[in-house]
């Protein structure tokens, strides 16, 4: 069924159950995966309705001006589009899942308005500057670059946040990445060849998850491709025990996956990692009410 989401009418497709619904799930975007036909968001569409969840899936609203979407705006978002999941399901549990960047605004979504559950794929708990820092590097050492080029990586990175956050003049900066463009690593650092005009479009580089973790109460499924190379996963599994101490905490570690739940780093429906499905599945069956307690969806008529 095509919808809509929010006042910004953002395309949205929900995949509703053939009888009645024991849940709902809206879909939240990684960075580079805008659109609600990316292959992991329509792989929640096809596995989950036959178990009776709804899942709405939706495009994210587009970045201006090379500026990336606030997570406040996502957040923003994702409560319209849990509203309009609502409006169509009724009243049986609802929870938000996120893929990288969209676990974040999965979370602050979910104490700005209560959501039943969080499934989250690839979640930092550290901030999103400090993720790269360790994604970048991560990148050049599987790649065969020693210490070196890591370090000259993370001046190159230090400078270029210093940019964004208005401390080094925006010639210093660019003359960094210049001098860094000539390294056979360059792209490996994911920074562009050219720096925007003015710092500020990167503006949720130092946002802190910690104090939004510490609000949250529902039950929450966290899964990590056992060789992840952008998530400092250690690291972010000791903000999540630290910080959210009333969440009730399941960690999945998905063998043979690495940032998305896809063996081999495929990116299509037959890479999915049957263990990830398993997992998912297991974990919602066990928080959702049983076929006989579901509630019939509101659909249209005609």
């Amino acid at each position: 069924m095509e919808t809509t989401v929010g006042t910004a009418g953002l395309p949205a497709v929900l995949d509703l159950p053939a009888g009645p619904v024991r849940g709902g799930l809206v879909v939240l975007h990684g960075s580079h995966a805008e659109q609600h036909s990316y292959f992991l968001y329509a792989h929640l569409a096809r596995l989950l309705p036959p178990a009776g969840i709804a899942v709405l899936r939706y495009d994210r609203r587009p970045r201006i001006d090379g500026h990336d979407v606030p997570l406040a705006d996502q957040a923003e978002d994702a409560s319209a589009a849990v509203a309009e999941l609502r409006r169509h399901v009724g009243s049986p549990p609802v929870g938000l899942w996120g893929f990288s960047q969209g676990a974040w605004a999965a979370a602050l979504t979910a104490v700005r308005h209560p959501v039943d559950f969080l499934v989250l794929v690839g979640c930092s708990a550290v901030s999103p500057a400090v993720q790269m820092r360790h994604g970048t590097a991560e990148q050049l050492r599987r790649n065969g670059y020693g210490p070196a080029d890591l370090a000259e990586l993370a001046e190159l990175r230090r400078v270029a946040e210093g940019f964004q956050r208005g401390d080094v003049p925006r010639a210093e900066a660019q003359a960094a990445i210049d001098a860094a463009a000539r390294r056979r690593w360059f792209p490996l650092a994911f920074l562009p060849n050219e720096l925007p005009a003015t710092p500020g479009t990167w503006t949720d580089m130092d946002y802190d998850p910690a104090p939004v973790l510490a609000r949250l109460t529902c039950p929450v499924l966290l899964c990590y491709g056992e060789t992840d190379a952008w998530i400092p996963i250690e690291d972010s599994l000791a903000v999540w025990r630290r910080a959210a101490r009333d969440a009730e905490l399941t960690v999945a570690r998905l063998a043979g996956c690495d940032h998305a739940p896809t063996l081999g780093e495929g990116e299509d429906l037959d890479s999915v990692s049957p263990q990830y499905e398993r997992v998912l599945l297991d974990w919602l069956d066990r928080r959702l009410p049983p076929a006989g307690c579901a509630t019939t969806p509101h659909r249209p008529p005609g």
